[in-house]
């Protein structure tokens, strides 16, 4: 039965007192000035933005999702942990982490229509979980958009007669060996393709020698492609999510029709199908090495978006009666989906490049990530027999498209966190503060020591922080606030029960396995490196610092949170029972489903006279 239309007895007999004259019961007299003081907050403040409808919502969720890690880093960490064999535990873990805390996450914006920061109203203890992610976010984001940067570069390149990088320039060592020739060298002796020196020694500049030399200058040619990069995302989030959605029709959708193309034309090439039998070939060995399910995780939250306070705040601007149950399987799906089909095509057109350098799958291969993305695909487009030039001007668009709507989501976050706190600023105020800032932190990915600092801040940043508060994210809202708290929130909100799978997720496997999963992680960690650069102690030091930032910042936000709750006339103990609480603002930003869910509240209160937070499981 629907609770919409309810109306408590108890507040009815509040209006009869109230005009009677007759005092209220000191709970009943906070109940009613909470309501009236929210009341009055919600005249005050300018109405929250919500997206124009259901679809610019998905699409922009899409976008999110789908980005540059789907084309390149999937495909590698199946590889590597596996191969077909990979696809096993990331779908469980899909199923059973990732689907779960993607719909939680949903649920946590769309009930208080609040971001990652003022969402923490459902347990303000831990509301430095919050502040944390979104220092994570933008760290994240800052070198998110130095490979749009790189994209960028390459599809100005691409439109050259002759592809630059598939003949050995001025730049080129006496090792270099241009994409065109196939030639199989002994064991031992050094080559480097073209398309390698290429990115390293031309677009990149890396310095061989790390940070000995300290940071360099950056590069004029990769400043203007990242100050382009920001400048695009700027226009297309400078009227919030108003704008946004309108982006994402193109964001999202535009990369598949590229994807389709290249597909159709990668496994047409001699030898694609060896190159997809590398990369579905199961090695079953690895099914039960713990690093292949850490990896499943990591993929997961990386491809998927979860905890980096992104879900949340795309569904903090929806309908609050919008069916996120059906949006979280949709997503988490076409997720899955885009990474397998991205792999296969990849790993297509590798093969055909193996074929062409009478080499195996191998041997062509040295790397995932950037090595991919920039090395071996253009060195693959540059031997099309058919317009290459224009599959290459496709394949950077496209990337630069996915890029795009990934770092719309990442810049999103923040905004809504200060427009939430300031909400009186115009949008595109906060929207040109950040993007001028993400731009000037994002120069130093553009010196010759960039691709040193983007290793360190991915895994400090992208990969400890948003594990470790993903984490204590899930217990503070299933083990403090309590499951069957949010199982109730989740029935006034859809009307939806919850059945024993979600609570089995929620209550018992998602905080167990993600603490032994940050736990391992921490314990097999053998320090970082770039190529055959390995990061000394300090460098991990003050890279580690990020994480350290992060965390502390929930202990720090818990004793502000004490301190002003605290009364020296009623003691500390009421002051941690109050900080543990649900405030007020753990509800539905609309008055009347407000008025209709603290009345709910009132009568499970007078039911059960403990407080929320005592009934916690």
């Amino acid at each position: 039965m629907t609770l919409q239309g309810r109306v408590n007895p108890s507040f009815e007999d509040e209006d009869v007192k109230k005009q009677n004259g007759q005092p209220m019961a000191p709970q009943q007299q906070q109940q009613s000035s909470l309501q009236q003081e929210g009341t009055t907050e919600e005249r005050e403040q300018p109405q929250r933005q919500q997206w124009s409808n259901k679809r610019e919502f998905l699409l922009s969720c899409i976008s999110m999702c789908v980005g540059v890690g789907n084309v390149w880093r999937f495909a590698f960490v199946a590889l590597e942990n596996g191969g077909g064999a990979f696809l096993i535990p990331y779908l469980i873990v899909l199923v059973f982490i990732g689907k779960p805390l993607y719909y939680m996450e949903f649920i946590l914006g769309q009930f208080p229509s609040a971001g990652p920061v003022d969402m923490w109203a459902i347990c303000p203890a831990f509301k430095g979980i919050g502040y944390g992610q979104a220092l994570s976010t933008w760290a994240v984001s800052t070198f998110y958009v130095s490979l749009m940067a790189l994209c960028l570069f390459y599809f100005f390149a691409s439109f050259s007669s002759v592809l630059p990088w598939a003949v050995c320039g001025p730049w080129a060592s006496s090792g270099c060996v241009p994409v065109h020739t196939n030639t199989t060298l002994p064991d031992g002796q050094e080559t480097i393709s073209s398309a390698e020196e290429y990115l390293v020694k031309e677009v990149l500049k890396v310095d061989p020698e790390g940070f000995q030399n300290g940071i360099g200058l950056p590069d004029w040619r990769l400043t203007l492609c990242l100050l382009l990069s920001w400048v695009l995302i700027f226009m297309a989030q400078m009227k919030g999510v108003k704008s946004s959605g309108k982006s994402a029709y193109f964001t999202a959708l535009f990369p598949y029709a590229v994807l389709l193309t290249l597909f159709i034309r990668g496994v047409t090439l001699p030898g694609s199908l060896k190159g997809i039998l590398f990369f579905l070939t199961p090695r079953w060995e690895k099914l039960l090495t713990p690093q292949v399910w850490f990896a499943a995780v990591n993929q997961a939250f990386f491809s998927l978006g979860i905890g980096f306070g992104i879900i949340n705040t795309f569904a903090s601007y929806n309908n609050f009666h919008n069916n996120i149950y059906l949006d979280a399987t949709i997503m988490s799906y076409t997720d899955a989906f885009t990474s397998v089909f991205a792999g296969i095509t990849t790993f297509g057109i590798v093969g055909h490049l193996a074929d062409q350098m009478g080499v195996e799958v191998s041997q062509v291969v040295r790397g995932g990530g950037i090595n991919l993305a920039f090395i071996s695909y253009p060195d693959a487009l540059a031997r099309f027999t058919f317009l290459p030039q224009f599959f290459s001007v496709m394949f950077f668009l496209m990337m630069f498209t996915l890029g795009v709507g990934s770092a719309v989501a990442y810049n999103t976050a923040i905004i809504t966190i200060i427009s939430d706190r300031f909400p009186r600023l115009p949008v595109w105020h906060i929207t040109l503060g950040t993007c001028v800032v993400g731009f000037l932190v994002g120069l130093i990915y553009t010196t010759p020591q960039g691709q040193y600092v983007l290793v360190l801040v991915d895994y400090y940043s992208g990969g400890v922080s948003i594990l470790f508060l993903m984490t204590l994210e899930t217990v503070a809202v299933m083990w403090v606030y309590g499951l069957r708290q949010f199982i109730r929130d989740i029935h006034f909100m859809l009307d939806r029960s919850t059945g024993f799978f979600w609570r089995l997720c929620w209550g018992i496997i998602n905080p167990i396995f993600l603490a032994v999963v940050f736990v391992y992680g921490q314990i097999q960690h053998q320090g970082l490196a770039y190529g055959t650069y390995v990061y000394d102690s300090m460098a991990t030091g003050v890279a580690s610092i990020l994480t350290v930032t992060a965390g502390c910042l929930v202990p720090l936000m818990f004793l502000k949170e004490v301190i002003k709750r605290y009364d020296a006339s009623k003691g500390l103990r009421d002051a941690l029972i109050d900080v543990f609480s649900a405030t007020s603002e753990w509800s539905p930003k609309d008055p009347a489903l407000r008025q209709e869910y603290l009345n709910l509240q009132a009568t499970e209160n007078k039911a059960t006279p403990r407080r929320l937070s005592d009934k916690c499981p």
